[in-house]
């Protein structure tokens, strides 16, 4: 069987590690951090993965917190009116749970995964010279490591890239003791226009249950005030300023939240980018760029490791498609093309979240308050956004739509 060599221990690497094992190929995962590394590091993301992502999960016995993980069931949303009161606020239903499992838990016990069902962990850095070593070793190389040397190797598709500086100033806050919603869980997604957007979510870490705080401030403007330099307790203390300045009854919530721990927090900022799938090495062998690597969405969405989830199963089936023929470029850039034809509608939806919402958008989401359809509709979106381009994201098919929901009730 073929040898496949994969430079990145996260959702990706590691999901397409695994399904390459349980078909019988050889392979080696080179993960920069050990195991206890990761779990003891700071925090990766803010994941949020939807059914359709979980299900790749189930499929190769992997999904090891589908009971201690607290579920997410609606997409909540809300919009403040300019006088600190709300607009408008509306939860839609997920038809099936979506969950949300710290990196720092789900990473480590995966590498055990990866060495129990009989692939070799290698703990190194990798650059260039040892992609070369790697790719003269193995049939085939796939890098889903998104930063570094390596990263870099990867050039950005300028037709494919909508914007070439960061839309968002990010930041990350893992909380115990957030007063939970009532009603049922959800992602708690606040729209402050021409501000920025915060997100809250249950969430499980190493310390248990827990809710994630996630800011999302337009560069430059007035929420756009974290510092990475800053102590976890003035990180957290910014956190709550923000909430009890923009977000009054979210601050309700999170008044007497703590921290779970000094790594529970993140702050970064960076362009979305689309990147050619195929790097060559100086010896011209080629390797394969996999997920963030070649398609780097900003996480107003949640996409992120919901496409890493869905890159690594697209690839699992063109690699086990291909059987044991070269892994050539020709193939690599197939293998990409075949992801991308379900990437793009991810990616062009998740853009068009961060650009200020075009009428016909605003007419939607103000209706969904009054037609739970509507926003059962947009919230199972998440989990499936090429449904969006049937209703959402063009003008004439949101009044169609619009139209006939209104017509029923």
């Amino acid at each position: 069987m073929p040898r496949v060599t994969i430079v990145g221990a996260g959702q990706s690497g590691l999901q397409l590690a695994i399904g390459l094992l349980a078909s019988g190929h050889e392979v080696t995962v080179v993960s920069n951090r050990t195991p206890e590394q990761i779990a003891n590091g700071r925090v990766a993301s803010s994941q949020c993965m939807f059914d359709s992502s979980l299900a790749h999960e189930r499929a190769l016995s992997i999904d090891f917190w589908a009971d201690s993980c607290p579920p997410v069931e609606q997409i909540a949303l809300t919009v403040p009116a300019p006088d600190g009161g709300i607009a408008f606020k509306w939860g839609g239903t997920l038809d099936a749970p979506a969950q949300s499992v710290d990196q720092r838990v789900k990473m480590p016990r995966w590498l055990a995964e990866v060495e129990a069902r009989g692939g070799t962990v290698v703990i190194a850095e990798a650059g260039v010279a040892e992609l070369e070593t790697y790719a003269a070793a193995s049939d085939l190389v796939i890098v889903a490591a998104g930063k570094g040397e390596i990263a870099s190797l990867f050039s950005r598709d300028a037709e494919r890239s909508t914007f070439d500086a960061p839309q968002r100033a990010l930041a990350l806050t893992y909380v115990h003791g957030l007063t939970s919603r009532a009603g049922r869980s959800a992602v708690d997604f606040n729209l402050i226009p021409g501000i920025g957007e915060y997100f809250v979510f249950p969430a499980l870490t190493a310390s248990g249950p827990c809710h994630i705080m996630t800011w999302e401030a337009v560069p430059g403007g007035p929420m756009d005030v974290f510092s990475a330099s800053a102590l976890p307790s003035e990180h957290l203390a910014t956190s709550k300023e923000l909430l009890r300045k923009f977000l009054p009854w979210e601050y309700e919530r999170a008044a007497s939240c703590e921290l779970t721990d000094d790594g529970g927090l993140l702050v970064g900022r960076f362009a979305p980018t689309v990147r050619t799938p195929v790097a060559v090495l100086p010896s011209g062998r080629p390797v394969l760029g996999l997920a963030d690597v070649v398609v780097l969405n900003d996480p107003i969405t949640g996409q992120g490791s919901n496409n890493a989830a869905k890159c690594a199963a697209s690839y699992l089936a063109s690699i086990l498609a291909h059987g044991d023929a070269p892994f050539d470029a020709a193939f690599m850039r197939t293998t990409f093309e075949t992801y991308w034809s379900y990437a793009q509608f991810a990616t062009t939806w998740t853009n068009a979240m961060l650009m200020p919402p075009p009428p016909h958008v605003l007419r939607l989401l103000g209706t969904a308050a009054a037609h739970q359809a509507i926003a059962d509709r947009f919230a199972n979106g998440f989990n499936n956004p090429p449904d969006f381009f049937d209703w959402f994201m063009d003008p004439a098919k949101a009044e169609s739509y619009l139209a006939e929901v209104t017509a029923v009730s």
